[in-house]
């Protein structure tokens, strides 16, 4: 008896899998996925022109008199 019992909860499992497996669909978007970085180097590169703005102005004073 305890084997008919298997059987029919087994038989009940798979048809519950068949029919929510229905329900599920994997496909790809019709956009293509798009990742926006904005990466800001702008700080950097500033700091670097100023510090080089400073050695030029102090290596060449009769350019920039005060």
């Amino acid at each position: 008896m305890r084997q008919k019992t298997g059987n029919i909860e087994k038989g009940f499992l798979f048809a519950s899998l068949l029919m929510v497996g229905g329900c599920i669909s994997v496909k790809a978007p019709e956009k293509p996925i798009e990742i926006n970085l904005n990466v800001n180097i702008r700080q950097e590169v500033v700091v670097h022109l100023q510090k080089d703005a400073g050695d030029f102005i102090q290596n060449n004073p009769e350019l920039f008199p005060q």
